[in-house]
């Protein structure tokens, strides 16, 4: 059975790893372009766009896929709706595949927002030397609250970098642990961090590091899932799933 995974993520990887030369499921991973040292696995990958709804189900129905699995990142919002859209349309069974949210422990100072555009005007009554990590694409909004110093991280340069006077980039990929980010937040004198719900073991370490310090987390929330897509948060759980379909096609009628 042909199978698509929308990757990008850590859990996409897992997943495209345990179906490796699979005997009944042939998978082809799709990446969307936007980093530029993608991780990859040994399985057949495409990259960049599909030209929306209409374009994927072309794809779906021209490569006889018989399911699909949205494993991107859980603020690739639009993605998710095209994806959810185009299996409707074609009639092929999809799954979600989506790292569990970070949850507040004792100590943590999280101050949840809606997006962006409310975090940086958030910002305003709080530190002057912020840590932000919410990726390369979506750093205008930080330009409502100019007199901050900030330090962006993004894995890969922003293309072009915002209007801000007082900003140090850097350029890293994770996994970060705590001590890392620990030392990172000490030497800039961070006194609060901005980053997504992203969820997952590689990038918690920041949080970690923030509460110790004991510095707020301003905290993008994540948009809402499509309705009528189911979500695993296990890639084991989701092979078996691709599984029983693959058995299911097969079986006699």
């Amino acid at each position: 059975m042909q199978v698509l995974i929308l990757a990008g993520t850590t859990e996409a990887n897992a997943l495209a790893r345990l179906l490796e030369g699979h005997s009944t499921l042939a998978a082809t991973v799709s990446l969307a372009g936007r980093t530029n040292r993608p991780s990859r696995t040994a399985l057949p990958y495409r990259s960049g766009g599909f030209g929306g709804v209409e374009g994927l189900a072309d794809y779906l129905r021209a490569n006889r896929v018989g399911a699909m699995v949205d494993a991107t990142h859980p603020f690739a919002a639009g993605i998710s709706t095209n994806a959810a859209a185009a299996a409707e349309r074609t009639g092929v069974p999809s799954m979600a595949l989506e790292r569990p949210a970070w949850q507040p422990g004792p100590g943590d100072h999280w101050i949840p927002v809606p997006d962006l555009d409310a975090a940086a005007e958030a910002l305003r009554s709080l530190g002057h030397r912020v840590l932000v990590t919410t990726g390369r694409q979506e750093l205008v909004p930080y330009e409502a609250a100019p007199d901050k110093h900030y330090v962006i991280r993004t894995i890969d340069p922003p293309e072009p970098p915002p209007g801000l006077a007082d900003a140090v980039y850097i350029q890293d990929r994770g996994p970060f642990d705590r001590e890392s980010e620990a030392a990172l937040m000490a030497e800039h004198g961070i006194d609060v961090l901005v980053t997504k719900n992203s969820g997952g073991d590689a990038t918690r370490g920041k949080l970690d590091a923030a509460r110790e310090r004991g510095i707020p987390v301003m905290l993008v929330q994540r948009p809402a899932r499509p309705e009528g897509v189911p979500v695993h948060h296990d890639p084991e759980a989701v092979r078996q799933w691709l599984e029983e379909r693959a058995a299911a096609d097969h079986a006699p009628s």
